[in-house]
């Protein structure tokens, strides 16, 4: 069906922003038919060849797709408008949206000032206290620090990496289910997702082989508490996809460590196995509040070179009083102690629900981490039985590219006392339509 949206233009440009403007304002929903080729020429008034032109240009930013005789399509996660999760309806209990438990957050904010003088901090971007106190967090995990580095996050620091290491078409290694804001960061970057299954052990090294031979030209993966399913490698699994990875050395290996502090479950990094290009990335939103927009990373030193030139180039360097503030706390006791009591605190939380989704019968996935992922065969009707008994969780459908439907459920905020009761209904609503649990 051609859509209602008037898309304008008489050249290829104007024709692919029309089309990117409608998507970005809602007028084109994901899964929109655009006009023919040689249709939307005529009412223009350009050559078919202006039209196509347009097309490509949007098939290669992601924001549509061609499905054969289906035509030209809005990409399900259209790049100008990341899958966001639905807002909660009120009066539910809220365990989809996969944030940390504010009581479990450090209130201290240590008192900062600016640096002194009104010069450019390009020359020094990185407070030297911070570096080390970066390599003191690191190394004792087996992290190698002989470079680090710092950014806004870690989808900054991932998607100037990929911007800089590849190309608009060039292919990469996603975990699949895999975290949402990386995959349709991919997706922006004009970058084709190859799904990588995961199991609770992380990447299985028979997919990352199949990736890497389809031509992958970097892996972005989870050592622990990968979201939403909660694998956490193994000494023995660790130790497999070193050895995968060696058959691709220019491979670019982006290990994001995103619960680090928080994660209940010790650190078996990819980057102690010698790999060429690589980059360890950790942040502090799960332990120290999502405002703390930083991140620290080691790496490779070529990948350093064209993370730090990159960002030269563009904001320059991390604020000086936000690496103060986050200084003061990974040095504050109270504040470390916290952190501790938070770890903890969501393992117990987690395994809470583990053990009673298992008593019920009920096959669940959470290694490590703040979410548990439950297999099911129509998360629509999941989603909405559980709604019914006033809990609120995650459809999957945003977290995978190929792998079987599931529901997560973030488990930061859910006491123990609660896991038995939110479990006996999870049974009760796949007990009233069997056919919405796959397993």
């Amino acid at each position: 069906m051609a859509t209602q949206y008037g898309i304008s233009g008489s050249t290829a440009k104007a024709i692919a922003a029309s089309v990117e403007r409608g998507v970005a304002e809602g007028a084109l929903a994901p899964g929109t038919a655009l006009p023919p080729v040689r249709r939307l020429a005529d009412e223009l008034g350009v050559s078919p060849g202006t039209v196509a032109t347009a097309y490509k240009d949007l098939r290669g930013r992601g924001i549509v797709v061609t499905r054969g005789r289906g035509g030209t399509v809005v990409a399900p996660a259209p790049a100008v408008a990341s899958r966001r999760p639905p807002r909660v309806p009120a009066g539910l209990r809220d365990l989809a949206g996969g944030h940390p438990d504010p009581g479990l957050l450090p209130t201290l904010v240590p008192r900062s000032v600016l640096s002194a003088g009104a010069r450019s901090h390009r020359s020094t971007p990185r407070l030297a206290r911070l570096e080390e106190a970066v390599r003191d967090w690191l190394r004792p995990d087996g992290v190698p620090v002989e470079h680090v580095t710092f950014a806004h996050g870690a989808l900054d620091l991932i998607g100037r990496l990929l911007s800089v290491e590849l190309r608009p078409g060039d292919a990469v290694a996603m975990e699949d289910p895999g975290y949402h804001h990386l995959l349709d960061l991919v997706t922006a970057l004009g970058l084709r997702s190859v799904p990588v299954a995961v199991d609770d052990e992380g990447l299985r090294p028979d997919a990352l082989r199949r990736a890497l031979r389809a031509g992958v030209r970097a892996v972005v993966c989870s050592p622990r508490a990968q979201n939403p399913l909660g694998g956490c490698f193994s000494t023995e699994r660790r130790d497999a996809l070193t050895q995968v990875l060696g058959e691709a050395p220019d491979v670019l290996v982006v290990e994001n460590d995103h619960a680090s502090a928080v994660a209940d479950v010790p650190l078996r990094t990819l980057t102690s196995g010698g790999l060429t290009r690589w980059v360890h990335v950790r942040t502090v939103s799960k332990f120290l509040g999502a405002d703390l927009r930083w991140s620290a990373a080691a790496c490779d030193a070529t990948t350093l070179a064209r993370h730090d030139g990159r960002l030269l180039l563009t904001s320059g360097w991390v604020s000086h009083l936000l690496q103060e503030t986050v200084y003061g706390l990974m040095k504050d006791d109270d504040t470390r102690a916290l952190v501790s009591h938070a770890r903890e605190t969501y393992g117990q939380r987690r395994t809470a629900l583990l053990r009673e989704l298992e008593a019920r019968g009920l096959r669940a996935h959470g290694a490590s981490g703040m979410n548990v992922w439950v297999p099911v065969t129509d998360e629509s009707a999941v989603v909405n039985g559980l709604r019914s008994y006033g809990w609120w969780v995650a459809a999957g459908a945003r977290f995978r590219l190929a792998s079987e439907p599931g529901v997560r459920i973030s488990v930061a905020e859910l006491e123990p006392a609660d896991a038995a009761r939110l479990a006996s209904d999870f049974a009760a609503v796949l007990g009233e339509s069997e056919a919405t649990y796959g397993g």
